[in-house]
């Protein structure tokens, strides 16, 4: 039995990059090896294992062979006799198929090494194409490591765009999309995930709604940019720059929220271009159906679904009455839920910042939508109660309370 370090780790660790999860493989060993020596089976396609003290994954050796389409079409071998370069075969790329023993040497029969110093994803083999996660993988690759200079070579591309071609990616289950996709969100360029799946003409197949944004103009006194998917891919961008030091949830809520704001745009008939009115209502029904079919959790739908309704009443602010203002402060729900309230900022402050020329904007808007939502939240309902108010009376007299205090806000910027 040889048990080798394999994966990301040894990827990152050559990259000098954070090295957390350690993943191993094992040549020359049976599942009744494993179990004897104490390791805890966890694989539910093929023998996946936990070591008894460290938890850290072991999967014994394998091949693999395409049996059907999708993600579950394999058959898997592995017998003791399957070699270390057997495994590192059947894996994505060659950055990805490096191996290194208790020693500290490495293996490295697919040229690993010289793609990380020449900063190229490339395909091990011609067995790459019999997985379609491994598209979203590319991709995702392509954005994590898309400061670090790395590209996508020629040859994978072309590839990952014949693997389209033949179906393969029409076989991918929502589960896996997302997987993918969220931690392509969490990256520093999440936008370089979708260039490559456009480049590889996935896009189209994936994420429709997205691809549909391309070529669709906008004004271009508001919008220097002009094309709404390049103005989505800025916005993104933003999304990420205003998120940096949130938590994982919030990043992913902001992020996806961003992301399919303006999805309505791409439903506007041509002859009203290059205006979007109703854009933020038509776009409500395909977020919507994107997060069943994402089966996306209900947290990150529910902010997506309100910055898509809500975000022109943030850009519009400055112009709204006190009685408006506070009915869009009511249908965010920001009293109760004012956390999620402030993610709401983020993303529409995002949508303001993603254009040409206006990237390092402080927008007036997200200071007012702050100070609104202070000056509101601030009237105490105690006041009201002991006044002898009751039942409705009690919510109408705190609705004119906030209402009068938003309104002295209002006064405040305009004597500004």
């Amino acid at each position: 039995m040889q048990i080798y370090q394999v994966g990301g780790s040894v990827r990152d660790g050559l990259l000098n990059l954070e090295v957390s999860d350690r993943d191993y493989v094992v040549v020359g060993a049976r599942v009744e090896d494993m179990l004897k020596k104490g390791y805890k089976p966890v694989g539910k396609d093929f023998p996946v294992f936990l070591h008894p003290q460290t938890k850290e994954e072991y999967a014994l050796a394998r091949t693999e062979r395409k049996t059907s389409l999708g993600y579950h079409g394999f058959v898997f071998n592995t017998s003791p006799d399957v070699t270390l370069e057997d495994d590192l075969q059947r894996r994505d790329l060659t950055i990805n198929a490096i191996a290194r023993d208790c020693h500290g040497r490495l293996y490295d029969p697919y040229h690993g090494i010289k793609d990380i110093a020449d900063q190229v994803l490339r395909h091990v083999s011609p067995a790459f194409a019999e997985d379609p996660v491994r598209i979203l993988r590319v991709a995702r690759f392509a954005a994590r490591f898309h400061a670090l200079g790395f590209k996508v070579a020629a040859e994978t591309l072309a590839l990952m765009q014949t693997m389209v071609n033949n179906g393969e990616v029409s076989a991918l289950v929502p589960e896996r999309v997302w997987n993918e996709l969220s931690k392509s969100l969490l990256s520093d360029h999440p936008a370089v995930f979708f260039e490559v799946l456009k480049n590889c003409t996935a896009l189209n197949i994936l994420f429709p709604e997205i691809e549909a944004l391309y070529g669709v103009p906008q004004t271009a006194k508001w919008h220097p940019e002009i094309d709404t998917g390049v103005h989505t891919m800025m916005v993104l961008q933003q999304a990420v720059e205003l998120t940096r030091d949130a938590g994982k949830d919030e990043k992913l809520m902001v992020r996806f929220a961003a992301l399919v704001h303006d999805l309505g745009k791409a439903l506007t008939p041509a002859e009203e271009w290059p205006s979007h009115k109703m854009h933020e209502h038509r776009g409500v029904p395909l977020v919507e159906a994107l997060a069943q079919r994402l089966k996306l959790p209900t947290q990150i739908k529910d902010l997506a679904v309100l910055v898509t309704k809500l975000h022109l009443h943030y850009h519009k602010i400055a112009e709204m009455k006190a009685s408006t203002i506070l009915r869009f402060l009511e249908n965010l729900d920001a009293f109760r839920r004012p956390q999620r309230f402030e993610l709401f900022i983020l993303a529409c402050e995002a949508d303001s910042r993603g254009r040409l020329g206006f990237e390092t904007l402080q927008p007036v808007q997200t200071r007012y939508c702050r100070q609104v939502f202070r000056v509101a939240a601030a009237v105490e309902i105690k006041p009201i109660l002991e006044q002898g108010y009751q039942g409705e009376q009690i919510k109408a007299r705190l609705q004119r309370e906030r209402q009068q205090a938003i309104s002295a806000e209002i006064k405040t910027w305009q004597d500004a």
